[in-house]
């Protein structure tokens, strides 16, 4: 029963919290600070991919860096405590709102053009995962105990379906949202930009996000010694893999459940029962924590928001007040190529 599976998945899932509550003086502090720093590091890198594609999109704008990484952590930080990755509506408010004459449409188009090098990373890590003989294959998903992985591994036509759904409901959803269809697309090409010239989007974003991806890794090699699993090269890359399916199911906050699951799996017997449980919620609770008080203090520094709660209702304040033409900016003009914008 589905309601049973539920709470089942639950039940295992607080127990694993338990677990990690209760061998606290079996972590290595050391080797979580500097993973903690090494993922602060990687989130920065990103966030000034993030700024290039914005640069490439609003040339003639002064955009300042120091509020796109603001709220890249900031969105990243509420991702981890909100599900279905509502700290991205956060970033999209948060980003608008640094520069001027932008839109909503091109910014979650730029937004987009960072998942390009998530993909081409992902097929490289699951291929790797997979081939292991340790992760659980696709049909075998239904047997975890993360109820929404199982319950869509379970159902692959109602999930296929919702897929569709949500995919036609959200291209509708935007051209709707825009007074003129012609417009936003207009405003969603602008987001787009940097991919017309392949040579400055390879050397801006994508070289950019793979230097990350190495502080990112190092950040989870001293997890994995922080809360003694064991970093090594192999491990490192299962977890990644377990993050890219998580990252597919964003119904809880930061994956909870789905990590936790795969990761009890994949390290059975790499480690005691207890240790495996410990690190699975561990990592979740230590980079949500982390990330979401970073992202608290640069929303009262930068942004001068006091809340999470502030930062929503200015959001929605700013799209039911705005006029038309003043809210999604001026039409942008086609592939402009004037002077790049100042950090």
């Amino acid at each position: 029963m589905p309601l049973a599976s539920l709470v089942s998945d639950i039940s295992t899932f607080f127990n694993a919290v338990g677990d990690f509550f209760s061998s606290l003086a079996d972590i290595q502090f050391g080797a979580l600070l500097i993973a903690l720093i090494a993922f602060a590091i990687y989130l920065t890198i990103r966030s000034r991919a993030a700024f290039h594609i914005l640069r490439a999109a609003y040339p003639s704008e002064r955009i300042e860096f120091k509020r796109i990484w603001a709220a890249y952590i900031a969105a990243y930080g509420f991702n981890n405590v909100i599900p279905a990755r509502g700290g991205d509506v956060i970033r999209l408010f948060l980003t608008k709102s640094s520069i001027p004459n932008s839109s909503y449409p091109a910014i979650a188009a730029a937004t987009f053009v960072e998942v390009i090098f998530d993909a081409t990373m992902g097929v490289f890590i699951l291929t790797f995962a997979f081939t292991q003989g340790v992760f659980p294959k696709p049909p075998d998903f239904s047997k975890l105990h993360a109820f929404d992985l199982a319950f869509f591994a379970g159902h692959p036509k109602f999930t296929l379906f919702l897929l569709t759904l949500v995919g036609i409901a959200g291209l509708a959803g935007f051209a709707l949202l825009s007074r003129k269809v012609r417009a936003f697309w207009a405003r969603v090409r602008q987001g787009f930009t940097i991919l017309r010239d392949r040579h400055r989007y390879f050397r801006e974003v994508w070289l950019i996000q793979l230097g990350g991806w190495v502080f990112r890794f190092t950040a989870f090699w001293f997890l994995l010694d922080a809360f003694n699993i064991g970093g090594s090269v192999k491990n490192v890359l299962l977890v990644l893999g377990v993050n890219a399916v998580a990252a597919a199911v964003p119904f809880t906050p930061g994956g909870a459940g789905v990590q936790q699951a795969f990761l009890v799996k994949v390290f059975a017997g790499t480690a005691a029962g207890s240790t495996v449980a410990a690190y699975s919620v561990g990592q979740q609770i230590a980079i949500g924590a982390f990330t979401l008080g970073l992202g608290f203090v640069l929303l009262a520094t930068v942004f001068k928001f006091r809340s999470f709660k502030d930062v929503i209702a200015a959001g929605k304040a700013d799209r039911n007040e705005g006029k038309p033409d003043r809210d999604e900016g001026p039409l942008p003009t086609e592939a402009p190529a004037a002077p790049r914008a100042r950090a």
